[in-house]
Order: C-alpha cells, then structure tokens, then sequence
C-alpha cells in the first residue's frame, strides 16, 4: 500500500489511521510471542524421541507433556487475543474512517459526478475494515517468520534449512504469481459487480417508466449481460485461485516429506538422532504455513489493497475541509460578484461574470430560455457549486467561510428535482432532525401553506412518503419540499421553478409562502417560468446565454424589454406591471 502520493506528500489514509499504531505494534509482538511458542510441539517430539524412549523415564515424560500443554494453551490465548485485538482495530479503524470518508464521497459526487457513478467509497472501506478483522493480516504477520524457522532447521542440521529455503523459495514465487493474477482480474470483479448493482438499482428506481415505455425484457436483457459477463469472470479468477492455493498446499506437504527424507539420510548417516526427523517435520510445516495462507488469502488482500488505493486517492482529492469560525447568520445582503461557473466534470462555462445585489426583504425572479444558465446560478448561490472565479457573498462574507451545515440554517432550497428522504413528512420537513420541535415543523408548513394539506393526509404529519416521496403526488412532493426550504425561517430562500408541478391552491399557497417570507425579512430567489409568479417579486434578473440581460426593479425591467420589443419577456408582465 502506497504511503506517499505522487507528489511526496503524507498518505491521508495512512495519516488518519496512525493512531492504531499503538495496537498494530502489540499484534506484532503477539505473532512473535506465538511463533516462538509454536517450537514447543517440534522440541516435545524431539524430546520424547531422543530422551524419554531411550531412558523409559515416566516423569521426564509427564513434564513434557505439561510443559507443551502451556505451551499450545498460551498459544491458543494469543492467537484469540490477536484475534480480539484485530478486530477492535479495524472497528475503531471504521469509527474514525467513516465520517470523514461519507463526507468526501459527498463532495466528491458534488465535483465528479461522472466518476463518483463507478466508486463506492463506503464499500471499500468496509472491504478494508473486514479484511483487517479477518485471518489476512495474521498470515502476513507471521511471513517474515519464516525466515526464524528457516535458521532453527538450519541449527538442526544445514542441509534441513537449505531443503526448507528452496521449498520456500518456491512457494514465494507461487505467491508472487498469484498476485499477478489476482491483480487486475479483483479490480474488474469489483467493477463489474459496481456496474450490476448500479443496472439493478436503475431498474428498480425507474420500474414505472419502464413499464410504461415497453422497456422490461430489454432491460433485463442488459442486466442479464451484466451479470453473465460478471459471473464469468468471478468464474475464471475463481478456477485460477482454487488452483494456486491446491499447488500451494500439495507442494508444501511433498516439502514436508522432502524434508522428512533429508531427515532420515541423516539418521541412516549418523549425523543426526531420530527425533530430529519428526521435529523437522513439524518445523518444515509450521514455516511454510503462512505462504499457505497467505495464497488462500491473496484475493483478499488484493481487494483490500485496492480498497486502501482508492480511498487514499479519494482522501487527497477532497481534503477535509479546516475547522472554521462560527461566523454570526445572515440576515441583511446577498453579493453575487462577477461569478462564472463551471458544471462539475466540464471546462465549459455555463453562466459568465453574473454580478447582483439584494438586501432583506427583495424577492428576485430569474427568468430566461432554457439552457440560460438559471439552475446553475441557483445551485452557486446556495453553495452546491463553487464558482470558477468570482465571490458569493452573505453580510459580505464569501460562502465558503461558513461550514456548510452552518449556512444551511439559513438556506433554504427547492431544487428543479424534488427528492424526499425515506420517512415521514415531519422527518423530511425538519431536514431529518429528529430533534425538531414540533412548532418549528408545523411553523413551517404553514408558512408554505401545506398545514392543511398534510392533515388530510393519512396520519397526518407521520404518513411515510415512501423511498423519493413515491407515496405522494408530484405536487404534493414540490410543496413538502417548499415547507422544507422555509424550516428554520431562513434567510435567503432559493426555489428552482417551485411552481412546475402546482394546481391553481398550490401557486396560490406559494405566491403565499413567498410573501411570509418578503414581510420577515427574507430574500427569496425564484427561478420562474410562469408569469403569474412575477406579481409577488420585487426585482427581474433576465439571463441569456450564461449572462446577464437584464436586472433590476420588476417594473423597470419589464419597461426596459418591452422597449426593446422582446415579446417573449414582455407577456410575462404581471397585471399590476406599470
């Protein structure tokens, strides 16, 4: 696992895990601990061979065996203690990985949509945390070992170690060819499987549209690809590993018996006493156990050691963010100043230079043909996307010197997409506080005037939406969503076309909310569409292009384009236009 980036810089991974050296160092110790106790059954049996048969003596007998039954009790003690202590490592591991990992992947699908589609940051972090509370890390811990086992047959006798080296020797390059292989084949195993998951999803998330459109067997036909393509190749990288670990375990016992007749030449020589044949055995066994292991357990550490890379990868991309002030919340003026904007993934502006001013109290419509930039401007005024260049600013503090969940107590945002949460209304209004009072949700759905609305409903305030707000209407959705954006009384309200999906009580409840909002002191930003909106605000800015057309006071803006003979804008006059 790398622990320096391109660059020389620390690994945040690494950086953020260090706090389990302390842990790691006491599982090192243990597996030394254990592999010396693991001498005792090869120095039992050399005993009672080369003492306790030739001098018929019970009691030398019986105190060897009591002996190495402390020995494997102690043994077994440890390798359980290990056990434990890994265990609590990759929890805490978990604990402290977690948060910081659920952040970045948030900023990360914000940034990198495309790419944050093909990951899933929190798997692989639960891929790391159970490979380190699993067997993989004690058989890597107890590799160099080999090497202690290796001098102690050499001690034995010269030719049993070097026997064992060879056999080692093989058994390594067995390993090193099964990393080979496991290599590239786990990194596409786990992006197939990503791209089934994510095929599987899609069709249950748009199961209606499917149905509608005839597009079942065909997409159950691509699945269906997905998922072959997949099993094929879990197959083929499945065959190839029961394969390497069957040669791992037939080559370590034809060692075993290797070494068993290097042992025995030795007898038959006189260079050696015949419990030197079974201890070396055991020895043999006991050293090559752990290449053993570790073929059966490569697969896992190749997925674990991609895990690591990619939340490394993901860490350094999304630095944590430096605890900030808690500065005091908005409550007077909102600076857009010369902003352009970027989506996320393009290099293409698709708004340029927007430059306004609004205090308390001022209701904006945004208006403009499609594709004028309208719901990017939305999106950077609340702070979903940062801008290239330029500032936005509140009580002329930029956004970003606010933590965002600071700000959000004083943003409230109606996206052009409603998306509810899987819950009840009054979870999904109190933004998923389950400590919200229950003055400041109903206060809320009030001044959204949708109190009535959701007393009709089944349950009242408790009825579940379902997964998106499935249970509710579109425009039952879009007004859950408007009580959500007023929760907290916010300063500065941002609503991308509120009105898309609303009958004639549901604009008249928004014209409404939009007015509580104006007389407390808030400014409102309304992404319109429909003129009838346009009698509540008190300033126009027209975008065309990415840019600014026109801003300014309604009446003057409208005066301004009806002037220049823009029907298209000037129909959306409202009737008290002057």
């Amino acid at each position: 696992m790398s622990t320096f980036l391109a660059d020389g810089s620390a690994s945040p991974l690494k950086a953020m895990v260090a706090g389990a050296r302390g842990p790691l160092l006491g599982i090192a110790a243990l597996s030394a601990v254990i592999n010396v106790l693991v001498l005792g059954g090869s120095i039992y049996m050399m005993l009672v061979y080369d003492r306790v048969l030739p001098s018929h003596s019970y009691p030398t007998l019986v105190g060897l065996l009591v002996l190495v039954l402390v020995a494997y009790s102690a043994q077994a003690g440890f390798e359980v203690l290990r056990s434990n202590i890994l265990g609590e490592v990759a929890a805490e591991i978990g604990n402290r990985l977690r948060p910081r990992v659920a952040r970045a992947a948030h900023q990360h699908a914000i940034e990198h949509p495309v790419q944050s589609a093909t990951q899933s940051p929190l798997r692989d972090l639960d891929q790391l945390q159970n490979f380190i509370a699993g067997t993989g890390p004690a058989a890597l811990l107890d590799l160099p070992w080999i090497v202690f086992f290796l001098i102690v047959l050499s001690l034995l006798h010269i030719w049993l170690g070097v026997t064992a080296l060879v056999g080692a020797l093989l058994l390594v390059g067995l390993t090193r060819l099964t990393d080979r292989i496991n290599r590239d084949a786990v990194q596409q195993v786990s992006s197939l499987g990503l791209r089934r998951f994510r095929m599987q999803e899609s069709q249950r998330v748009h199961a209606e549209l499917i149905r509608a459109l005839g597009m079942r067997d065909r997409t159950i036909a691509i699945a269906q690809e997905a998922g072959a393509e997949l099993v094929s190749t879990q197959q083929e990288l499945n065959e190839k590993n029961v394969l390497l670990a069957v040669v791992g375990r037939s080559s370590r016992m034809v060692l075993q018996s290797l070494i068993l007749t290097v042992g025995a030449l030795l007898v038959l020589s006189g260079e050696a006493t015949g419990g030197v044949i079974f201890a070396s055995s055991v020895l043999a066994g006991r050293a090559l156990a752990p290449v053993d292991q570790a073929i059966a357990q490569w697969r896992n550490l190749i997925a674990a050691r991609s895990a690591w890379q990619k939340l490394d990868h993901l860490l350094s991309v999304t630095p944590e963010q430096p605890e900030r002030l808690q500065l005091p919340l908005p409550t007077r003026q909102l600076v857009v100043e010369n902003v352009t904007v970027c989506p996320p993934g393009t290099q293409r502006p698709s708004i340029a230079q927007i430059a306004f001013t609004l205090s308390a109290g001022d209701v904006l419509a945004v208006i403009g043909p499609s594709a004028a930039g309208k719901s990017s401007l939305v999106r950077t005024v609340v702070g979903v996307w940062a801008p290239v260049s330029g500032r936005v600013r509140l009580d002329q503090a930029a956004l970003d010197q606010w933590d965002p969940d600071d700000i959000g107590q004083a943003l409230g945002y109606l996206p052009q997409s409603v998306e509810l949460f899987d819950g009840s209304i009054a979870w999904n209004i109190a933004r998923c506080d389950a400590s919200a009072s229950p003055e400041s949700i109903i206060g809320a759905a009030q001044a959204a005037g949708v109190h009535e609305m959701i007393l009709a409903l089944p349950g009242g305030y408790q009825f579940e939406v379902g997964e998106g707000g499935t249970n509710l209407s579109a425009g039952q959705r879009q007004r859950i969503a408007l009580a959500r954006a007023m929760y907290g009384n916010p300063f500065l309200i941002v609503l991308d076309e509120p009105n898309s999906n609303l009958d004639a009580a549901g604009e008249a409840a928004l014209v409404q909310a939009i007015g509580v909002a104006r007389a407390r002191g808030a400014i409102v930003i309304v992404v319109a569409h429909r003129k009838q909106i346009l009698d509540s605000v008190s300033h126009l800015l027209v975008l065309e292009g990415g840019r600014v057309r026109e801003f300014g006071g309604r009446d003057e803006v409208i005066v301004r384009m009806s002037l220049a003979n823009n029907p298209g804008v000037a129909t959306m006059a409202p009737a008290n236009a002057g």
